[in-house]
């Protein structure tokens, strides 16, 4: 859906909140989600679909007839897709993700014949005179690189070789297609592309650079100039709202260092993390801890940023902090910010905080000026919040998403 007029950005919710990795899966949960949601919102026709596929359900989807039967469903539910979440490659619900969500990553060829093919798919899905999104890996999980200078400077250049390649596949479908396709890489903690200022800095210095301009040159023959130009609008930054909170980044700062870098907002999700504060008084914060216990799932990474005056310290995962802090690691009055995707119209959590601050920011950004065209709700973490606050019905918790994040935008009706 539009977020208001005609022509306005597009809003919409990710399916990876829903389980299933076979392409009948994602068909389900058209019908049982999202065509329920979309009525919900009293959207009567248009509602837009954030779409995750997985390599299987991709793989399906390239079956002769999928696609063309897939798109009828849109069409008779009253649906298009704007976007595609291809980060998540393999399982992504109800067995152990951690690290693994990241792999094959941007140094393996696997990751580019996936991104080939969803950003193909896409292109065929596409509505008239509407672009496409497909978020991404950011690069790969930080250890892959490399751990001496010489290391990573190899890997970068193989993330950027793989890149380019991938740039040329999506020079290839607007040729033929006339669909313009991005792909946004998504900065998050632990991983190659971390916080706003690495993330900037590699597209400044590699994915624009002389050298990458030539490789894109001599793949698709246009000159220096239109390569250049093809890069800095196919290649842009996926802003999670919830990974940058997690930083204890600023909304206006990240949004400016962008622009500073002539680098495109391709995508935002609209994400919250859980924020929490600590005494410092061991006896006070153990409770804190036993509550923060109950979001620490086997399935998916939590990385945490804890913030005191002495500085910043990281952890890989949330039983890494609390182990690290009952065992005397943690002295005086900090804050810690957890990558668990919360529900954003919630500012609390029993005892624990959240990033709302941070997502009310960017969004009150967002509503003055034009960052973006897509964004989408993703809090994929629903089925491991503790019960408590999932009480409601996952398509009822979704429309309320969607609904606080239209009156920031000031359109408490959605077009």
């Amino acid at each position: 859906m539009r977020i208001a007029a005609p022509g306005s950005p597009h809003l919409s919710y990710c399916t990876n909140i829903h389980p299933g990795e076979s392409l009948a899966e994602v068909r389900r949960a058209i019908v049982d989600h999202v065509a329920k949601v979309k009525r919900a919102m009293d959207v009567q026709r248009g509602f837009g679909v954030g779409l995750r596929l997985s390599a299987r359900a991709s793989s399906e989807l390239a079956e002769p007839g999928a696609l063309e039967a897939f798109r009828a469903l849109l069409d008779e539910q009253g649906c298009y897709v704007f976007t595609v979440n291809g980060f998540p490659f393999g399982a992504f619900h109800g067995e152990k993700v951690k690290e693994a969500v990241y792999r094959p990553d941007w140094l393996e060829p696997e990751r580019v014949a996936y991104s080939d093919r969803l950003a193909a798919q896409l292109a065929a899905l596409l509505p008239d005179g509407v672009d496409g999104s497909v978020s991404t890996v950011p690069g790969a999980f930080a250890p892959r690189l490399g751990v001496t200078a010489s290391e990573r400077a190899q890997g970068e250049e193989r993330v950027v070789e793989h890149l380019i390649a991938h740039a040329a596949a999506l020079f290839r479908i607007r040729e033929q297609t006339g669909k313009l396709v991005e792909l946004c890489l998504e900065p998050e903690p632990c991983c190659f592309l971390e916080t706003t200022e690495q993330t900037a800095r590699f597209f400044e210095t590699r994915v624009f650079s002389p050298a990458a301009s030539k490789r894109f040159v001599t793949l698709t023959g246009l000159d220096a100039a239109a390569s250049e130009a093809f890069l800095r609008r196919h290649l842009s930054v996926c802003l999670d709202a919830c990974h940058l909170a997690v930083q204890f980044e600023n909304a206006k700062d990240v949004v400016a260092r962008l622009d500073a870098g002539g680098i495109r907002i391709g995508k935002v999700q609209v994400t919250c993390a859980l924020a929490v504060a600590l005494a410092g008084d061991p006896r006070e914060d153990e409770r804190v801890y036993g509550v923060l216990e109950r979001f620490a799932d086997p399935v998916y990474l939590h990385q945490v940023v804890a913030r005191s005056e002495s500085g910043f310290v990281r952890h890989l995962d949330l039983p890494d902090a609390l182990a690290a802090a009952r065992g005397g690691a943690a002295r005086g009055r900090s804050e810690w910010r957890v990558h668990f995707h919360v529900p954003v119209f919630a500012d609390h959590l029993g005892v624990l905080g959240s990033t709302q601050p941070f997502l009310r920011d960017l969004l009150e950004i967002a509503a003055r000026r034009n960052i973006s065209s897509h964004y989408e709700v993703e809090t994929y973490t629903w089925d491991v919040l503790p019960p408590e606050h999932r009480s409601i019905d996952v398509n009822r918790a979704i429309v309320r998403e969607l609904t606080w994040t239209l009156e920031r935008f000031g359109a408490r009706e959605a077009s």
